[in-house]
């Protein structure tokens, strides 16, 4: 089982995880195929993916096509042999890549499919206020996220739980999972279902699109509850975002912890409320969200206490823009 020709495609630190999984579970991965090297940080100095370090100090075949429909890359792919794909964290391939191996092309998606397609599921699941989600590994095919479902594991989420946490968490179990799943299809015992399977009559699938800075920023008018899980859902990146206005000036900062408190007041949503030493809290619509942890633009990320040591905030208000 274990002598299957496995060619792994990936990028980030999430699915480093599953090429380790792999590779320490005895599978045979007979080649790479990754992001290609690009500026990163503020030096804009050439770095490599996740993927590509991992495989490198792995001793394995690496492959960073530029362009996925390159004649030289499926050809190059083509001869690998390959008898599986496996998928994690990559580009939307192609039909002529996704056809290729005879096993068919695996994706390891981080929610309970058919919910939640697209590019941030960790996200939108805990800023929609989810309390569960998953990991899910499917047949890829010629749309986002859509192919038939071969696996599927339910994890909850915490309350107090960010994005970076819930990531860490699914990571582990999307590795173990895509062994669970290779495992099961060499032996026969998986059956790939429809993913309409999965919903109730009537029920629409709910999505996850890629997050843009707009989508960040805060609206002091929502409730403490949906405004914390924004937060939660967007920490520790990118942020979510709104602006303090202090007289003429209105600087942008970022929320990274908060606790929503409820209750009634007569406040315009985004007035702060502080005793310039120990605590912030911003009115919104039926009651009020604590700010536990923050960063001004330009600054480092600082507890409340620590914010309050070297900023005054009285008189101010929050806004949106």
């Amino acid at each position: 089982m274990k002598n299957i020709r496995i060619v792994f495609m990936g990028t980030s630190e999430f699915a480093v995880a599953t090429l380790g999984s792999l590779l320490m579970n005895g599978f045979n991965v007979v080649g790479v195929v990754t992001a290609p090297d690009k500026p990163a940080g503020r030096g804009r100095k050439i770095a490599k993916s996740a993927v590509k370090a991992f495989a490198e100090y792995s001793s394995l075949p690496i492959m960073q096509p530029e362009n996925l429909k390159d004649p030289f890359f499926t050809d190059s792919l083509q001869k690998i042999n390959a008898d599986i794909f496996i998928v994690v964290a990559f580009r939307m391939l192609p039909e002529v890549i996704w056809k290729m191996p005879p096993l068919g092309t695996i994706n390891l998606h981080a929610s309970l499919l058919p919910h939640y397609r697209g590019a941030a599921p960790i996200n939108r699941a805990i800023m929609n206020g989810e309390t569960l989600t998953g990991v899910t590994t499917f047949f890829i095919d010629d749309k986002i996220d859509t192919g038939k479902i071969l696996m599927r594991e339910g994890i909850q989420i915490f309350p107090f739980e960010n994005a970076g946490d819930l990531h860490d968490r699914l990571m582990k179990h999307g590795a173990r999972l895509i062994i669970r799943t290779l495992e099961g299809l060499v032996q026969g015992i998986i059956v790939p279902h429809p993913q309409s399977k999965f919903l109730k009559p009537g029920e629409i699938p709910k999505e996850a699109p890629k997050i843009f800075p707009e989508d960040c920023l805060i609206d002091w008018n929502n409730e403490p509850v949906t405004i914390h899980n924004f937060i939660r859902g967007l920490a520790p990146y990118p942020g979510a975002k709104s602006f303090i206005k202090t007289g003429a000036e209105n600087i942008s900062f970022k929320v990274f912890e908060s606790l929503p408190e409820n209750g009634t007041h007569m406040l315009k949503p985004g007035f702060i409320i502080s005793d310039g030493k120990h605590f912030i809290k911003i009115a919104c619509k039926n009651g009020f969200l604590n700010i536990l942890n923050l960063q001004l633009e330009g600054k480092n990320r600082m507890n409340t206490v620590e914010f309050l040591r070297g900023n005054s905030i009285l008189n101010s208000s929050v806004s949106s823009s």
